[in-house]
């Protein structure tokens, strides 16, 4: 690190003289670092794919018992790469919320007050002291106004609507090759086969243990089984 900026990543309150805040950074870091995920929108579905990256020293772990792919409501699913302990604990906030609203007022709760619920939090982790920024970015996915909408949430709290995007490790080839290969009119059959194209191109091992995939469409969340995924790959 310049010498100029050393002490000014010890506390998430303080600006470096060039107005960042490195703590945010580091966060953004950490996402980099972790397995990738990515979700992709069609002209009637969105499908998340998730690399679990088992680790390999690690034999006897169980593959089914990792997850980076979470339903939130009956339409609305995420999925996060960087640190999962604090993936886990926005998504059980964003689940919580989303039942207190269905208990409230009878109806599934708009996905976009849930996004901004949760980027609240995540920008309130950034500005007090005592506390990092989450070390996770998320991606919030489901059907709203009945047509399937993507939003990608980063470690600073701030989000963006995507038709296709990728994070974690390997994300800037696998986001290239969502470019080049997308198109929004696709069905729910190639947007997994577009989708596990560009994993393969950020390095990712095909096998069925690594992969999660799920989909959402008006039918409502579903996950694909092992011999499903198997017979993608």
């Amino acid at each position: 690190m310049p010498s100029d900026l050393m002490g000014y990543d010890r506390a998430i309150t303080l600006f470096s003289p060039d107005g960042r805040l490195l703590q945010v950074e580091y966060a953004r870091k950490t996402v980099s670092q972790g397995s990738a995920a990515l979700a992709v929108v069609g002209k009637d579905s969105l499908v998340f794919v998730a690399d679990k990256r088992l680790p390999e020293v690690e034999k006897l772990i169980v593959p089914e018992s990792i997850e980076k792919i979470f339903k939130i409501d009956e339409f609305v699913g995420t999925a996060i790469s960087g640190m999962i302990a604090d993936g886990r604990a926005l998504i059980e906030k964003a689940q919580v919320e989303a039942q207190q609203h269905r208990v409230t007022y009878n109806e599934p709760a708009d996905m976009l007050l849930l996004i901004k619920k949760i980027s609240a939090d995540m920008q309130a982790f950034t500005q007090y002291g005592g506390a990092r920024p989450y070390g996770v970015s998320v991606l919030f996915g489901g059907i709203r106004n009945d047509k399937p909408v993507l939003f990608m949430l980063e470690p600073s709290g701030i989000f963006f609507q995507y038709k296709a995007v990728a994070i974690g490790e390997g994300s800037p080839a696998i986001n290239k090759s969502l470019e080049e290969s997308y198109k929004g009119d696709m069905d729910t059959d190639a947007l997994i086969k577009v989708a596990i194209k560009a994993m393969k191109t950020g390095g990712i091992k095909l096998h069925p243990d690594r992969f999660e995939i799920a989909v959402i469409n008006a039918s409502g969340f579903r996950r694909l089984g092992k011999e499903e995924i198997s017979e993608y790959l």
